[in-house]
């Protein structure tokens, strides 16, 4: 039910997409640079869950983030860019949520002072598309504060256009993970 599209630049930067075949919908997105030795780095969730650190069965055992820390995630909708942080029991009227246009970043504050987050918007950089803030609305649910970025219509043609062109593409393989060996 999904596709995956990965992408080789020129500069050494690769990234790696996933989308609902129903809907079309972007599910994740994640970079991934060469490292200083000419190897592949760590990939770097961009869009849809943070991928979970495995480290050895003792390792987890000695250290360990709380699983009561805030999670900070970003999960698009067709007509939006939306960023979800768990964990966050407050009511919305402590959360105030701002557009820093000379830093390009949007602001997340509360006024007792207990969380605190910067963020920017990579496909507006990317399409060199200025920050509004009438885009921008929040709530807040299940101890969940939901941020959403309404998508301009620079960046809603260009994801149709690219719509278009991942429905002309075939499949390298359609599921069949085996290798096939002489």
């Amino acid at each position: 039910g999904k596709r995956k599209v990965h992408y080789l630049f020129e500069d050494g930067k690769e990234m790696a997409e996933e989308y609902d075949m129903k809907t079309g919908q972007l599910v994740s997105r994640k970079w991934r640079e060469k490292n200083t030795l000419g190897g592949s780095g760590k990939w770097q969730v961009e869009v849809g869950e943070p991928t979970l650190l495995l480290l050895g069965a003792l390792e987890s055992e000695l250290i360990k983030e709380s699983s009561s820390n805030p999670v900070f995630m970003r999960k698009d909708t067709l007509t939006s860019f939306q960023w979800r942080i768990r964990n966050l029991p407050y009511p919305k009227e402590v959360y105030t949520v701002s557009v820093e246009k000379e830093q390009r970043c949007c602001v997340i504050r509360t006024t007792n002072k207990k969380y605190y987050k910067k963020f920017s918007i990579p496909d507006l950089d990317r399409y060199q598309v200025p920050l509004d803030a009438a885009a921008l609305s929040f709530t807040h649910a299940n101890n969940t504060l939901i941020i959403t970025y309404q998508k301009p219509k620079e960046i809603l043609a260009a994801e149709e256009q690219l719509q278009k062109e991942l429905k002309k593409i075939k499949a390298a393989n359609n599921g069949d993970g085996d290798c096939k060996t002489q």
